[in-house]
């Protein structure tokens, strides 16, 4: 046991290295491009214009990370990351202020990080030529798919990190590439619908292949153990405002607290330097926030019987699909705002629950959050329409 504990803090020291030294060359480059830009930061269509000098390359790397929330901005990623890797290091020492605990309390946050950034890096490697200063293209869609849900279903290693990274981004990226830019595109509909239906496709695709090639990702890997939570949740007010703070983190498969406090402060960071960097450029940011957090509070609120009955409720689906597409293609009214908030919270959370519990037990559960993001966005982008 004595052996285990040492190998275990072995590793966790090796981890905060690394970290630190990532943070620090991270502030180190923040530093130089808002000197550069006289305290400012250059804005989207400036990254976009510049494309492919490697310091807009970098940028838009970075910016994938904070994608699925629609900030596209690298300060906001590197808080996503920032904000993660402290609630993982709170959770190995059990402190009490660690808040959720992250990636569902399974330990395996260092292996899922790894495994989603390398999906991120081949997918750009692999299909960063399909980017265009006229084009945006879904290059982030691994980070946040098929390499974490493998992490999570098969565990740790270097076997299940890589092979996970690998099949995202030949089978998840190309598959949103396709979807995208000849169904989205041509019939005017929002790529989120895309990216959703690519992540659920290349990921049932890998399922399959891995329930029949099982050494892919065989592993002998160990999560450690955690701690039992002291006291049972007490879903009252100060619980569903921490619920509504974790699901701005949850499409990456952290659902923590500390992780989401991390990229809004990145993002709002981002609009004080520069209102059109964060968020495509639009200048969003203020009401994208606002119906972010009105559509996870109200499905708090609603499913709060399903949230104690279950212990989990997919409440962050709308925050990541059918809210930001209203508001990025309608705009930042009130009207638009609450309705979509509200029509999302009602109908994407329940649907993604009746999918993912008639999946096979061989695929992972998110991919029926994935597909109730298509289907719910579809169906409120239709009904605005109508």
């Amino acid at each position: 046991m004595e052996m285990l504990s040492s190998k275990s803090k072995a590793a966790r020291s090796r981890a905060d290295t690394v970290a630190l030294s990532l943070f620090l060359i991270s502030a180190l480059l923040v530093l130089w491009i808002a000197i550069r830009h006289g305290g400012s930061w250059p804005g989207y269509s400036d990254m976009t214009q510049s494309l492919p000098h490697p310091i807009a390359w970098l940028r838009w790397v970075l910016g994938d990370i904070s994608e699925v929330a629609f900030y596209k901005h690298e300060l906001a990623s590197l808080g996503l990351l920032a904000g993660a890797y402290l609630a993982w290091w709170a959770s190995t020492r059990n402190k009490a202020w660690q808040g959720f605990s992250i990636c569902y309390g399974s330990g395996v946050w260092p292996w899922l990080v790894t495994s989603s950034l390398l999906g991120l890096l081949l997918s750009n490697l692999l299909w960063g030529w399909s980017v265009t200063a006229q084009t945006w293209q879904p290059t982030f869609a691994a980070f946040v798919s098929l390499p974490a849900a493998m992490v999570l279903m098969f565990g740790g290693g270097w076997k299940v990190a890589i092979n996970g990274a690998v099949l995202g981004a030949l089978l998840v990226t190309p598959m949103c590439l396709l979807i995208v830019n000849f169904v989205c595109v041509p019939l005017g509909l929002p790529v989120v619908i895309g990216n959703v239906l690519g992540m659920a496709l290349g990921s049932v695709v890998a399922f399959v292949l891995c329930r029949h090639v099982p050494s892919l990702v065989r592993s002998d890997y160990l999560a450690p153990t955690r701690p039992a939570p002291v006291k049972p949740p007490t879903y009252g007010v100060v619980w569903s405002a921490r619920r509504v703070l974790a699901d701005f983190s949850e499409a990456p498969f952290f659902g923590n607290e500390w992780a989401s406090l991390g990229l809004i402060a990145g993002v709002l960071l981002a609009y004080a330097l520069n209102p059109a960097s964060p968020a495509y450029g639009s200048g969003l940011v203020l009401p994208l926030l606002g119906a972010q957090a009105l559509t996870s509070a109200l499905g708090v609120l609603i499913w709060r019987q399903q949230w104690i009955k279950r212990g989990w409720f997919p409440t962050y689906v709308p925050l990541v699909s059918v809210v930001p597409a209203a508001v990025l293609s309608l705009g930042g009214s009130w009207m638009v705002v609450g309705s979509s908030a509200l029509l999302g919270a009602l109908i994407a959370p329940p649907l993604a629950c009746a999918i993912a519990a008639r999946l096979p037990a061989h695929f992972h559960p998110y991919i029926g959050n994935v597909i109730s993001m298509a289907l719910s966005t579809l169906l409120v982008v239709r009904w605005w329409a109508g």
